[in-house]
């Protein structure tokens, strides 16, 4: 299995704005070859930016990496760009192989 998230530092005030983007968003998943599970989880609160991360899980790190090359992949991310005023810096990916 392989879990696949990405951390994101969300402007203080922006919190509403980022989940409504997440929670309105098609994310395109549903269907998507070795999918099991999506949450977004939010973390600490830091002087200047909320924490939150996507955290999904895959059968497997091919079935992961063959969904960002997809078209539903496309589909899931476009406009993303167009949110740069809730976001400090680019979200920072980490995928990890489960062992247990």
């Amino acid at each position: 299995m392989f879990i696949a998230m990405n951390r994101f530092k969300i402007v203080l005030g922006q919190e509403d704005a980022f989940e409504k983007i997440w929670r309105d968003r098609d994310s395109h998943l549903d269907g998507a070859p070795g999918f099991k599970t999506f949450n977004l989880v939010r973390g600490a609160e830091h002087e200047d930016h909320i924490l939150y991360a996507s955290h999904s899980t895959w059968s497997s790190e091919e079935d992961f990496r063959n969904w960002t090359k997809s078209e539903a992949f496309r589909q899931a991310h476009k406009g993303s760009g167009s949110n740069k005023g809730i976001y400090l810096g680019h979200p920072i990916f980490e995928g990890f192989t489960v062992i247990l």
